[in-house]
């Protein structure tokens, strides 16, 4: 399926007879206007406390992916992004502050930084965020859409503890691009609950099943 990328700053973005097709177009002259996703993910009672440290490594993407334009995807071979607007930071960043974030405020683990900070950590999360787009799905509104793989690798040996695909489509209530912002807030809110959640477990087990010299945090 070829993919077909473009980036319409003059003329006006209107292919597709959609409902909100006019957040898509505009004048020449149109200030931008900039979102911060807002995410405090609340902890799960059923997620592990654990004693064990973490380094989150910065999540890598595509470059189309790996940018503060808002992407969107009309159509399944077509993807193009919002005019007059951006996300405040590249969607990688978003999604590393926010499970950095996620887990500090979870109480359930006692150390974690991300990889750059050089903590001597038990365990490392990689993520590869493959998508973070506004996808139509031919409808008239469309879903804010994140998918990533994760992989949780043991410091010492680099072994692959776990590895897991996460997919989560939240529609948007309108094809307007601020309420197409909020439904990205609450799929990042979900695919980092979800994530931390399964690192914790999956950490967890594995660290029950290791020596007790096995933790190199201690």
């Amino acid at each position: 399926m070829k993919l077909s990328f473009s980036i319409r700053l003059i003329a006006p973005w209107c292919v597709l007879a959609l409902a909100g097709c006019s957040v898509l177009a505009g004048g020449d002259r149109q200030s931008t206007t900039i979102y911060a996703p807002q995410v405090r993910v609340q902890a799960d009672p059923a997620w592990p406390s654990v004693d064990w440290q973490l380094a989150i490594a910065k999540p890598s993407a595509a470059r189309l992916v790996d940018s503060p334009r808002i992407n969107v995807r009309p159509t399944p071979g077509e993807l193009e992004v919002y005019k007059g607007a951006t996300w405040s930071q590249p969607a990688t960043d978003i999604l590393e502050d926010t499970l950095l974030r996620g887990f500090e405020d979870s109480g359930r683990i006692d150390a974690v930084a991300r990889i750059a900070a050089g903590i001597r950590s038990d365990y490392k999360l990689t993520t590869d965020l493959r998508r973070f787009e506004a996808d139509y799905r031919g409808g008239d509104t469309p879903a804010a859409t994140i998918e990533l793989n994760a992989k949780l690798i043991h410091s010492i040996d680099q072994r692959v503890v776990a590895s897991r695909t996460f997919l989560v489509a939240e529609p948007a209530a309108s094809a307007e691009l601020p309420s197409v912002a909020r439904a990205f807030e609450t799929a990042l809110d979900k695919t980092a609950g979800d994530l931390i959640g399964w690192t914790l477990v999956s950490g967890q087990q594995d660290a029950a099943a290791l020596p007790a010299q096995g933790s190199v945090g201690k």
